[in-house]
Formats: structure tokens, C-alpha cells, sequence
């Protein structure tokens, strides 16, 4: 899959999402994807590479990056950092701002030691969270969505984006469906009834904006959720196959082989004694 959409899902308590990155420890890389999700990367030690729409943006310590909504982007991490990350809602600018849909900000990787400074006070209540803590956060919150608003808008947004945006809003909401629907049959030709498309149109939409055909996509989504299953549980192949919407075995094997090179129940079984001997040294 070239690159695929993220459904970004708010911490359970506050109406965006704020965490540590996962690639601290280095040696990582997030694959190409995109979300309607405004998205703030801030680096406070260490360094990542940031690539949008397959620019580089090198961020060094106190440097972020704004990710507008429906940019594809990726990281690579090779070494060690320490990065705080800030997903917003786009919905949340509803109230503010008319034509939210064209919202657009400037990405240029630089300091701003406000805004840092926000991102930092509010990971730190979130992680002590004493008393009051939920609105000392909001509070922060709402003046990063200001300072964004007012020192990071652009005001001036061209056709041509206007309309990427729009097919990618549309996309985004057809691989919500999918995402959460991947045990049923999907076929193109109902998913696009479901939607008011053509399966043509639909099918070209994917090809065009996610850079694979729509059946590829659903497979690939599909072996995702088999592989975790054949890592986290005693499943037999057979049974996860159906659990993850394949009409059967075979064709759950051949999916999984094309994505990782062995059948699911060799994998399986590499895993199992790779862990083993691991345990044992």
C-alpha cells in the first residue's frame, strides 16, 4: 500500500489527541498516510525527518511542524528523540472560523517558544493530572488554536487544493467505513451504492488519492488485522481468515504471503521460535 488514511481517535478524556511519539527509542519510520487532523509535531530533544508530500523537513530540538489536513506525510527516525505530538480535530475550528473545510496553515520548521511552551505545560498536566488539571489543558488548548489562527493561517487557499481537499474529505469518510466495516463484504459496487458513487468513479478515486486500487485496499486492511490476530492469539489460520472478512483460508494465505513473504501459519511459527530463543539467551 503506497499510503494509506489514519483514523486519529482523541485521548478519552479531552476532545484532541496529545501523546509522546512512539519512535523515541529511534530506528523507526511511520509509512506514508494521511488524516483530516490538523497535526503539530514538536521535537524537544533529538532529531526526526519529516517528509510532506515527500519533501524533507529535518527537525532538530525545539523545532515543530504543522501538518495541514489531508497532507500525506511520513518519519523516519533513525536516532533516539524525545517528541511531543498534538492531533486536532479540525471540527474543533467549526465555531470559529467560516469555511473550515479550506482551513490551511504555514508548515515552515522554526522555534516558537509560546507554542512550545503550551505543548510542553500541557503534556506535563496530562501526565501529573493534579487537581483542575483538565482545565488548565483546555485553557492551553485554546490559545495554541489561537496562536495557530492567528500567526499560522493562510488566508489565500488555491483551487486546486481546495479541491484535493474535498475528494480526500470524501475518501477519508469511505475508509472510516472500511475500517470499521473490514469483516463484511465490501464489495466496490455496494460501497460505492452506500455512498452515491460509481463503482468507476469510486475505484479512479482510489487509485488517484491513496495510490492503490480499491480491492488491494481492502485486502491489505484486512491481512493487517489477520497478522494481529496470528501474533496475539491461538487463532487457527482458518478461523482468523473468516474473522477478518476473507471468504476463506487460501485466499487469506495468499493476501498475507504477498504482504510478508510466507504463508501465515509459517510466519507464525518463525515468530514463536524467534520469541523462544530469545527467552532462552
Amino acid at each position: 500500500m503506497d499510503f494509506r488514511h489514519e483514523l486519529v481517535l482523541p485521548n478519552e478524556d479531552l476532545p484532541f489527541r496529545l501523546f509522546v511519539f512512539e519512535g523515541k527509542d529511534g530506528s523507526y519510520k511511520v509509512s506514508k498516510h494521511w488524516h483530516s487532523s490538523i497535526e503539530i509535531f514538536l521535537v524537544l530533544e533529538g532529531s526526526i525527518d519529516f517528509y510532506i508530500d515527500s519533501r524533507l523537513y529535518r527537525l532538530g530540538r525545539e523545532q515543530f511542524i504543522l501538518v495541514n489536513s489531508n497532507e500525506v506525510h511520513s518519519i523516519d527516525c533513525p536516532e533516539p528523540n524525545f517528541t511531543l505530538v498534538l492531533q486536532i480535530p479540525r471540527g474543533l475550528f467549526d465555531t470559529y472560523i467560516e469555511d473550515v473545510d479550506h482551513l490551511l496553515f504555514s508548515r515552515s520548521c522554526q522555534k516558537d517558544e509560546a507554542l512550545s511552551c503550551l505543548i510542553r505545560r500541557m503534556q506535563k498536566a496530562y501526565e501529573q493530572r493534579q487537581t483542575g488539571y483538565l482545565l488548565q489543558i483546555l485553557s492551553d488548548f485554546y490559545q495554541i488554536m489561537y496562536l495557530l489562527v492567528a500567526d499560522y493561517r493562510i488566508l489565500e487557499v488555491d483551487e486546486e487544493t481546495k479541491r484535493q481537499n474535498r475528494n480526500l474529505d470524501r475518501l477519508s469518510k469511505i475508509t472510516n467505513y472500511i475500517q470499521v466495516n473490514y469483516r463484511e463484504d465490501l464489495t466496490l459496487e455496494g460501497v460505492a451504492h452506500i455512498f452515491g458513487f460509481s463503482p468507476a468513479y469510486l475505484s479512479k478515486m482510489f487509485q488517484k488519492y491513496a495510490g492503490i486500487n480499491y480491492k488491494t485496499y481492502v485486502s491489505d486492511l484486512r491481512t493487517q488485522a489477520g497478522y494481529r490476530l496470528l501474533m496475539n492469539t491461538d487463532m487457527p489460520v482458518g478461523e482468523i481468515a473468516m474473522e477478518c472478512g476473507f471468504p476463506d483460508s487460501r485466499s487469506f494465505a495468499k493476501a498475507f504471503r504477498r504482504r510478508f513473504g510466507v504463508p501465515p501459519a509459517e510466519y507464525r511459527k518463525s515468530r514463536m521460535k524467534s520469541n523462544k530463543d530469545k527467552k532462552v539467551t
